[in-house]
């Protein structure tokens, strides 16, 4: 009878487990070890710089178009009072105007309502100047 040997890269510590040796284990291990300390490089492509810039600016388009919709929050109010313009005349005065709008009113509250709404620095006037005036103070 003749006996054949066969070498395996593997050995057998039970039935079903199969063991390598330590010289292919270190193969392995120094293979793996090279293979990991190979770095690659991301290149990034025109598309996908495309894709990012796309990415990145969507939230400002957003707000944009948001706030150009939104108009800035501008309404009209129906209750607002009228109003009537006065030319100053020659030599006229901003006191002697309020007394002659609102008699029965106190001259300096009335001066003082002309000047806010004019938005005045001064009670100072000019000939030819236009003055808004509540259109009550004119009935």
């Amino acid at each position: 009878m003749s006996t054949v040997t066969y070498d395996s890269p593997f050995t057998y510590d039970s039935p079903l487990n199969f063991v390598r040796p330590a010289t292919v284990r270190a193969t392995t291990a120094s293979t793996a070890a090279s293979t990991a300390a190979t770095v690659t490089r991301l290149r990034l492509t025109r598309r996908g710089r495309a894709v990012i810039a796309a990415l990145v600016s969507l939230p400002l388009v957003i707000a944009l178009v948001a706030l150009a919709l939104n108009g800035g929050g501008a309404t009209a109010t129906t209750g607002a009072s009228p109003v009537a313009v006065v030319t100053v005349e020659s030599g006229e005065t901003l006191w002697g105007l309020a007394a002659e709008l609102a008699p029965e009113q106190p001259t300096a509250d009335v001066v003082a309502q002309l000047i806010a709404m004019n938005e005045l620095t001064s009670a100072e006037l000019h000939a030819g100047q236009p003055i808004v005036v509540p259109a009550h103070f004119l009935d």
